[in-house]
This record gives structure tokens, sequence and C-alpha cells, in this order.
């Protein structure tokens, strides 16, 4: 690295760990507001639903993070999830073990990301046709498995982990940390992590420098299916049945959330800990605006808004910064 990057590299770390301590002051001031407004939301009941809440969108959120910083997108991901709590489920209730089952369909999310990345590097198809081919193809095959029904999963172990918890604090929550740390070293601490960012920057600059363009690609969307599979999992357990509407505009929660958290559209931009707190300030609003009794439709225009703000004033950084 350069004596000039190494200046650049460090006002990049600390603009992210303002952003990201700004989100961070956000959220809390929501919690502030809405515990005032009405008082069930401070309640543990409460907070611990939307930290299980929180917590499945934010494990895609990461997933989706890695795709976007490429400059791709993944629409694919709400379907992936339903997909696999039937795959799960189908699993556990012909009497494979736990681990075994889950292993497997964890595998099938690697599958789904290895295909994305053959459509795009080696078939030339844009990111969010194949995505979106995938989308509704997992559907309509979820919906042939299972002849359009849902399958309730016959094991107690499995439904009762995503009931549990530790120090007070849902498993389901615990099981965003286990992402969130090795995604935050991979993405900001390791080379495979600045090719993700060089690649969405620009693509044919990183052929150029040596960076293995289409493996970066592959690996991408790989991690977004991974986490996308691991999602349909902890679904499976928490609702206790496997159907392949699940996981319906998970996609476009996922998407919202990154770039609240200041994940740029455009690549080359983002981080793990940004769209984490994006996540549970998508769960505050959904939580606080059931509370408040607030149409549930307003909910998605407020989303909608949100991101149509965040993505112009991204914009507008962009420009500034030529």
């Amino acid at each position: 690295m350069s004596t000039e990057a190494i200046p650049a590299e460090k006002r990049k770390r600390n603009y992210n760990a303002l952003f990201g301590l700004t989100l961070l002051g956000l959220l809390l001031l929501m919690w502030i507001v809405l515990a005032v407004a009405t008082p069930s939301f401070a309640s543990a009941l409460n907070i611990t639903n939307l930290l299980r809440q929180g917590s499945l969108i934010a494990i895609l959120a990461v997933g989706q993070t890695f795709v976007i910083i490429t400059g791709g997108i993944d629409l694919s991901v709400g379907a992936i999830v339903g997909f696999t709590t039937v795959v799960v489920a189908l699993l556990i209730n012909a009497g494979w073990p736990i681990w075994a089952a889950v292993l497997i369909t964890l595998l099938v999310g690697v599958a789904i990301g290895l295909f994305h990345g053959f459509g795009i590097v080696r078939m030339g198809l844009p990111p969010f046709i194949i995505t979106l081919a995938t989308m509704t193809s997992l559907r309509g095959i979820g919906l042939l498995m299972t002849n359009g029904n849902s399958i309730s999963i016959n094991s107690d172990p499995f439904q009762a982990f995503s009931r549990g918890s530790l120090l007070g604090i849902p498993y389901l929550f615990w099981m965003v940390i286990l992402v969130a740390i090795p995604s935050y070293v991979f993405l900001h601490h390791t080379r495979w992590g600045r090719y993700l960012f060089s690649v969405g920057s620009n693509a044919e600059a990183a052929r150029l420098s040596g960076v293995n363009v289409p493996r970066t690609i592959y690996m991408a969307y790989v991690l977004s299916g991974l986490c996308a599979a691991f999602v349909g999992v902890l679904l499976a357990s928490r609702i206790g049945i496997g159907n392949p509407t699940q996981g319906d505009t998970y996609e476009l929660q996922a998407i919202a959330s990154s770039v609240i958290g200041g994940t740029s559209l455009f690549g080359a931009i983002g981080s793990v800990h940004g769209p984490l707190i994006g996540s549970f300030i998508l769960s505050t609003i959904n939580t606080g605006a059931n509370l408040l009794n607030v149409n549930t439709f307003w909910q998605r225009v407020i989303t909608g808004a949100l991101i149509i703000v965040i993505v112009y004033f991204d914009g507008l950084r962009r420009r500034g910064g030529k």
C-alpha cells in the first residue's frame, strides 16, 4: 500500500466508524421515543421479540452487503429462505440427524450461490436477471415439493433452539454475533474483503492489478446464499414449519437494511456493522408502528421513502467526490 493510500484508508475507516455511531445513536433515540410513547415497547417480551425479528434480517443483510459491494444484487435471498425451510423440514422429518439436515441445507444455499456466480461470470447474465429468475423458480420448486402445503417439523429440540436464550438474550441474536464477527474480519481485515471492494469500484482495474474477478464474484454470491440458507434454518426452527412462501419480501428488507446501513448500491462502499444496525432500525420502525396502531401499509411507504432519500444522498456524495 502506498503512502498516499494510508491516509485515505484511515479517513475511510474513520468515516465508517462515525457513520456506525450515528446509526447506533439513531436506533437508541428511536427506542427512547417509543418507550415514552408506548410503555409496552420497553417490556422484556417486546424487546426479545424485536431482537428475534431483527436477527433474521440482519444475517440476510450481511450476505446481501457482500454482493452489493461488488456492484451486484441478489433478489433471491427471500426465496432461498423459504425454499430452505422446506429442505430442512423434509430432511428432519425423514429421520436425518439435526446437524446433518442443517449442514445439507447450508450446502444447498452454497450451491445456489455458485449457480448465480456461474450465470453472471460464464453466461454473462446481469445479477438482477439471474437472481430474479432464481427467486421465481425456487418459489415454484418449493410449492411443487410440498404440493402447496406447509410441512410441520417433528422435532422438539430443533424448534426449542429458536425459543431459547443465553444470559437473557435470545439464541437468534447470538447467531447474529456468530455471523457478524467473522464477516467483519473477512470484509475489513483480509485481502478477500479488499478484493470485493476493488471489484465493485472498477472490475477491469481490479483484473489488471491481479485480482481474480470471477472468483471474487463467485465468493460474494456463495456467501449471500449461505447466509440466506442459514436464515432459512433459523426461521424453520422459529415457526416449526417448512413453507416455500416464507421469506416473502425478505430480499427487500435485506436490501433496505444494507442501504440504510451505508452500503452504496453503486458498489465499493459498505461495512458489516452498518447493515446490522440498519436491520434493527427497520425492525424498530415496524414494531413501533404496530404498537402505535399505524396501518401496516404505511410501514412500507416509510421504508421505501427512507431508501429513496438515502440512495439520493449517496448519489450526491459520489458526484461530490469526483
